[in-house]
């Protein structure tokens, strides 16, 4: 992208925003108008996984003489990473931003990122801190290879690491060996090098994996501890939990075979299988009583906000 277009970046650099609809709701259209208002050099790329809330759609009739807004339709939900990856290969910009759609993300923070990227040469991936509506971050934020040595030590209660570090979040740029897969920034280049995102993980997990794949060639993982992102929580997933559930317990078994030295043995592969399993069928109950729960509320008078995807 030309970056005369927009005199006022600091940054001889372009991005390109990648956002993944699929029944986003309607924090997708703050996301959206936040990106577009900023100065920087940019593109967002809005990539629709078959949403039948019609706000993609919404969005592109909105922005139609936006010029820095592609709005692509997928007539079928391709999964997240093979989503991002369909993107990555239509984007002009030196960096790649993936965004989550309930992710709100002003100049100032984004600035930073871009600031922090430039500054690390070996930063090959970057993260902030995602939020919930009352600022507590999300622990998804800062973690561990999910290792199952150090699952267990959680469970057991021993001494050790932990895959979710609980602990407060400095607000200073720290090295992660993994973050959030909400936000996270890095080089065309380096996508391309490592082929963009595991098209094997349909739904989860896939940022755990590219986490560990930039790890692997030599570069950094950095969380910039003092950009906090505010985060809704996922409109899709409210509305199918079984189903982001299955792919979610689908993704770590892959992430178990590909990434985990006991993997090798084959016994505790069977029964870690198992255990995925199990825990998955345990929590389909309360899911879909949860499920019934909204939906009854929300077809009560007076009751819900009236603004989720259908």
């Amino acid at each position: 992208m030309d970056t005369s277009e927009h005199p006022r970046s600091p940054f001889s650099l372009a991005l390109s925003v990648i956002v993944v609809a699929a029944d986003s709701g309607p924090m997708l259209r703050e996301c959206v108008r936040l990106i577009l208002s900023s100065s920087l050099s940019l593109e967002l790329i809005l990539i629709d996984n078959a949403s039948r809330d019609g706000v993609p759609a919404a969005i592109a009739r909105a922005y139609q003489h936006q010029s820095r807004l592609k709005v692509v339709y997928n007539h079928r939900n391709l999964g997240f990473g093979r989503a991002v990856n369909l993107a990555a290969k239509q984007a002009r910009g030196q960096s790649l931003l993936v965004l989550n759609p309930d992710c709100l993300l002003g100049e100032d923070k984004l600035i930073r990122l871009l600031a922090l990227q430039q500054a690390r040469p070996k930063a090959g991936l970057i993260g902030a801190v995602i939020c919930d509506a009352e600022g507590r971050p999300d622990p998804a934020s800062w973690r561990r290879d999910p290792l199952l040595r150090r699952s267990l030590n959680s469970l057991l209660g021993r001494s050790g690491e932990k895959v979710n570090i609980e602990q407060e979040i400095p607000a200073e740029v720290i090295e992660a060996e993994a973050i959030s897969g909400a936000l996270m920034l890095m080089t065309r280049e380096l996508f391309q090098r490592l082929g963009g995102f595991d098209e094997g993980y349909f739904l989860h997990c896939e940022d755990l994996d590219m986490c560990r794949r930039v790890r692997d060639i030599g570069y950094q993982v950095l969380l910039a501890g003092d950009v906090r992102v505010p985060h809704g929580k996922g409109s899709s997933s409210r509305h199918r939990p079984v189903f982001v559930s299955r792919h979610k317990h689908r993704g770590m078994w892959r992430w178990f075979r590909q990434h985990d030295p006991a993997a090798r043995n084959w016994l505790v592969s069977a029964l870690v299988w198992v255990g995925i399993w199990v825990h998955f069928l345990l929590q389909i109950p309360g899911q879909l009583w949860r499920r019934l729960w909204v939906k009854r509320n929300k077809q009560e008078p007076g009751t819900g906000n009236g603004d989720e995807a259908p």
